[in-house]
């Protein structure tokens, strides 16, 4: 899955595609490098940032939908928390709704993953991104986010979504200390118990720095945890640098390192 925010301020690529042209240059590069799944979002979920409004986000988001949509031949997600936002992005023609509050925020997501037929994949987060890292605290970190995406499976489920159409993300960097994020990547072989398709995104994220210094390459050290992911049997793993990242999994599954 290929990241493309068109946010002024997300972490890693925040302003770098604001503008539809620029969005629409990256998508066609990102399915040129090997992603399967491009992922657009419109507002920043990364620590402490603040909320903005429905129609901001859908100003940010529909030009871009609208270009890409038309213009590549893989799936389109809209990472959203807001269903007025989805709703729009699946009119432009997205396929899957990747919401990282695990359809809790917005209490008519569920209703319209119900009504479109829609791919979801519903997120663990601890908190909000406004609060969850004021204090991370988890019993049993592996336990506890199985337990939650448990939960939202079965809600999904419940409402009428089809099973075939879920996938879980245990959220990296959400709610989670660095030594969390660590933890969680090395065990997530453990989540596939819930039996859906697994969805991480570790790229970029502030544990590889953590990790390797304030200096560290994020291209490689995305590259060392997708290598354990995809180990692990990870379905999708969500990153920036999607040709980097494929050839590494290529490389890595022709060498036997799936063994």
């Amino acid at each position: 899955m290929g990241i493309l925010n068109v946010t002024p301020d997300s972490f890693s690529d925040g302003g770098q595609f604001v503008d539809p042209a620029a969005a629409q240059q990256r998508a066609l590069a990102m399915v040129e490098e090997g992603a399967d799944i491009l992922d657009v979002g419109g507002e920043s979920t990364r620590p402490y940032s603040s909320r903005i409004d429905e129609q901001t986000e859908l100003n940010r988001v529909s030009p871009v939908l609208r270009a890409i949509c038309e213009s590549v031949t893989v799936p389109v997600s809209i990472d959203t928390t807001k269903s007025a936002v989805a709703r729009a992005a699946l009119d432009l023609g997205a396929e899957i709704i990747n919401d990282i509050s695990g359809f809790q925020f917005d209490p008519k997501m569920i209703e319209l993953a119900v009504q479109s037929k829609a791919g979801v994949c519903a997120m663990h987060i601890q908190g909000t991104p406004q609060d969850m890292q004021d204090n991370p605290h988890y019993d049993d970190l592996i336990g506890d986010i199985s337990a939650f995406l448990a939960d939202r499976r079965d809600a999904l489920i419940a409402a009428g979504v089809e099973a075939e159409r879920i996938c879980l993300d245990p959220g990296v960097g959400f709610g989670k200390t660095h030594q969390h994020n660590l933890d969680l990547i090395a065990n997530c072989h453990r989540l596939h118990e819930l039996g859906q398709p697994i969805l991480v995104g570790h790229s970029r994220k502030g544990f590889i720095t953590r990790l390797l210094g304030e200096n560290a390459d994020q291209t490689a050290g995305t590259i060392g945890s997708a290598l354990s992911l995809a180990r692990q049997g990870v379905q999708i793993i969500r990153v920036h640098d999607v040709r980097a990242v494929k050839h590494a999994l290529r490389l890595f599954a022709a060498t036997g390192g799936m063994r």
